[in-house]
């Protein structure tokens, strides 16, 4: 039986972000472009230190960043890159191109222009913005957009500088390329009006297709992303940050539910077990001695490095440790998460996966005995590094567990790429928001109003009709493909190729072809845009059938092989070998086709097209076969 999610109280708001293919950057004149990999450059390296705000307190997502003391290198590649981006210079004047597009895309959306654009700057504190700051401004507010399942408010339409793109990362450091610093991306916030996680994807879907529309957005890995805000009844609002692929979305909104709940389920049971905040403790005990005969390999190379094992006290969680609260992610792996990233470590070992990693159950009962722990009621947890980043790691590790009391944190997270989730930073402060002094506010005036009119995407019910009227898409798969995530890739496609394939050919291939072929248990997601091009450019210069593609596809999915090679074993036949292999079929049957006249056609074509499919169009075998047929009865068959 499925969940009633309006029941749960299931509240689901989108945060669309899309980079627009404009000339230059949003506040400078470099371009939209990213650099390669023979690119000159420069290298600057930073450290991120937090102030405290007007009122005296200290964003905790900040503290958090700052605390890890990594340094933040900058590679700034010439020319995609200025003083802008290097924080070295004031910004320029908001990039007029980008703001005209943000209208267009309001006007389908049904938004309220704003009078004035104003910029403002926005806290980011991960090193991902030399100034730590975002600059943001509202275009728009208001609006809507309508789903089968209700209408979903559009609450603002935001324009802001993408953040500079992470090249590298390791332990004390994290790398950032500037040549995606300062792209123009537009951010669409709904409502938390969308209940249900098929709703989720479908209103994402619809307003990716409005964006594409616009002729005007850039296309490709890493230009589009959601973040999507969660909660249900009983809970707390989750952000899930870097959502790249809409078919991810459903399962991403199913787990987090999941998650939740789960949680709730942990904080009744330590309720019933009568747990109290007193009884988690900062107490961290060192047990080195008791692990350092254990025969796994990486314990044995911590501890002669010097690491220490150091263990805490989680009274009253016996149990709950091992509850799985995502697929392959259980309650333990929330805690690891916390200790990951506040203390640098590589992971906990926690008494409810042991006996493992070595630890005997010997073992595991000494540590409950040494650690004056009910086995039966307690748990703890051990954490193997140098002394400072146990202390930090096991600091943060007590903190969540006692957040376990309360229910669910808030907190931002990283969707993963099966779905479900992890821990990446607490949630910023809500006054994160304050006035760009050094860009002049933007009057919308009617000429640029009147440009944005221009842009205005079509709606869902033109696009349809334009797909069967014009596309030449039959109404069943025009109704399929404006439903699909396929349909963004179905226009990038048919701009790429220049008509040189009828747009039926593009669209069966990506909801029919690829969709068989995913459900006889091949990974179509390892076929990319670049091969689609490929393939479909083959059939568009008759170098090989449209009959080809799945099977083009399907072996280059099972073997490996690169799909030139594959596509060079298509090759289309010649018309002289074609009507060889007729003739050669016609007269291995002639007494059928003499008995049978005209009516053999159906067995001598499909004799033919088994050994020719793929490699020649399916209605010029047709031709050829009725004429060959026609020439043959005339001659040899007599009346």
């Amino acid at each position: 039986m499925g969940i009633d999610y309006r029941a749960l109280g299931l509240k689901v708001g989108l945060e669309i972000h899309q980079q627009l293919d404009t000339r230059h950057k949003l506040f400078c004149s470099c371009p939209t472009t990213l650099s390669s990999d023979n690119t000159p450059e420069t290298t600057i390296i930073r450290y991120l230190r937090v102030a405290k705000s007007e009122v005296g307190e200290v964003d905790p997502a900040a503290l958090y960043e700052m605390r890890k003391g990594r340094r933040i290198i900058y590679h700034v590649p010439q020319g995609h890159a200025c003083m802008v981006e290097t924080d070295e210079e004031p910004p320029h004047d908001l990039n007029r191109e980008a703001v005209i597009i943000a209208l267009a895309v309001a006007k389908a959306l049904h938004s309220t222009p704003v009078d004035e654009v104003y910029v403002m700057r926005k806290i980011v504190i991960d090193g991902s913005n030399t100034t730590g700051f975002q600059r943001t401004a509202i275009v728009a507010l208001g609006g809507y957009i309508d789903d089968e399942e209700g209408r979903v408010g559009i609450q603002t339409i935001c324009l802001e500088e993408d953040a500079a793109r992470k090249v590298g990362e390791g332990p004390g450091y994290v790398e950032y390329n500037l040549d995606r610093l300062g792209i123009p991306l537009i951010e669409i916030s709904t409502g938390p009006d969308i209940h249900s996680p098929e709703q989720a994807m479908r209103v994402a879907l619809k307003i990716g297709m409005l964006l594409r529309l616009t002729g005007k957005v850039k296309r490709g890995l890493g230009t589009i992303r959601q973040d999507l805000n969660i909660s249900i009844s009983g809970g707390v609002k989750t952000e899930v940050k870097g959502v790249s692929r809409l078919e991810l979305i459903p399962r991403i909104v199913e787990y987090e539910v999941m998650r939740q709940l789960r949680l709730l389920e942990i904080k009744e049971e330590l309720a019933r077990r009568g747990v109290c905040e007193e009884e988690l403790t900062y107490e961290f005990i060192d047990v080195t001695e008791i692990l350092k005969d254990v025969k796994t390999r990486f314990i044995q190379r911590a501890i002669k490095r010097g690491a220490r094992a150091l263990a805490v006290r989680l009274k009253g969680f016996g149990g709950l440790l091992g509850m799985e609260v995502q697929p392959s992610r259980r309650f333990g792996t929330e805690l690891s998460d916390y200790a990951k990233a506040w203390g640098g470590v590589g992971g906990i070992i926690h008494s409810d996966e042991l006996p493992a990693y070595g630890i005997s159950k010997e073992i595991k009962d000494k540590l409950f005995k040494v650690l004056g722990l009910d086995p039966q009621r307690d748990a703890y947890a051990i954490v193997i590094a140098d002394k400072e980043k146990c202390e930090r790691a096991l600091r943060a590790l007590v903190d969540r567990a006692r957040y376990a009391l309360k229910g669910i944190p808030p907190e931002t997270r990283g969707a993963n790429p099966d779905g479900t989730t992890r821990y990446l930073r607490p949630q910023p402060g809500a006054a994160r928001m304050y006035p760009e002094t050094d860009v002049p506010p933007l009057r919308l005036t009617t000429d640029i109003l009147k440009e944005a009119e221009k842009l205005k995407p079509k709606t869902p019910e033109e696009v349809l009709e334009e797909l069967i009227k014009v596309h030449g898409l039959s109404k069943e798969l025009a109704h399929q493909l404006i439903k699909d995530p396929a349909f963004t890739t179905y226009l990038d496609l048919l701009r790429e190729l220049h008509g040189k394939v009828h747009p039926q050919i593009i669209a069966s291939t990506l909801l029919i072809h690829l969709k068989a072929l995913k459900s006889e248990g091949l990974d179509v997601s390892k076929v990319s845009f670049k091969d689609l091009v490929t393939v479909l450019s083959k059939v568009g210069d008759g170098y090989i059938a449209k009959e080809a593609i799945p099977e083009v596809l399907a072996e280059y999915l099972s073997s490996g092989s690169p799909i030139e090679e594959i596509l060079r074993r298509y090759g289309s036949l010649s018309n002289e070998e074609l009507l060889r292999i007729i003739n050669e079929v016609i007269n291995n049957n002639a007494r059928t086709v003499c008995a049978r006249g005209a009516r053999a056609f159906g067995l001598i074509m499909g004799r033919v097209m088994s050994k020719v499919r793929g490699r020649v169009d399916g209605s010029k075998v047709a031709q050829l076969v009725k004429e060959s047929l026609t020439k043959y009865i005339s001659e040899h068959c007599g009346k």
